[in-house]
């Protein structure tokens, strides 16, 4: 079994990879896009998008290897939703990293 210090670790990188994906404003964008839409085609995101469409597909990439997105092959073509449930692990992990950070910041009278 793994003690809490390893967990926070791992918990820490899990944090770490999404933050990444989520570092640019592109990606953003298209999860803003994703939200509206319920799911679309890569094409109808590069229509909305001032990027290219391998720049659009690039940033796809990051957004589903971080496990952001999903994407479902339809023929030629791959219709991209949002991972609810991995956006809601994401946020509910950054509130215990932040709710600890807080805990701690109130025993410090650093500056």
């Amino acid at each position: 079994m793994l003690n809490k210090k390893a967990e926070f670790e791992v918990l820490e990188q899990d944090i770490a990879q999404v933050a990444k994906a989520l570092s640019h404003p592109a990606r953003l964008s298209i999860l803003r896009i994703l939200a509206k839409e319920k799911g679309c085609m890569c094409g109808d995101i590069v229509d909305l998008l001032p990027l290219a469409q391998s720049t659009v597909s690039q940033h796809l990439k990051y957004l589903k290897d971080a496990g952001l997105i999903k994407g479902e092959v339809d023929g030629p073509k791959t219709c991209y939703c949002l991972n609810y449930e991995a956006i809601q692990n994401f946020k509910n992990s950054l509130n215990e990293i932040f709710t600890e950070i807080e805990s701690l910041s109130c025993e410090s009278d650093c500056c």
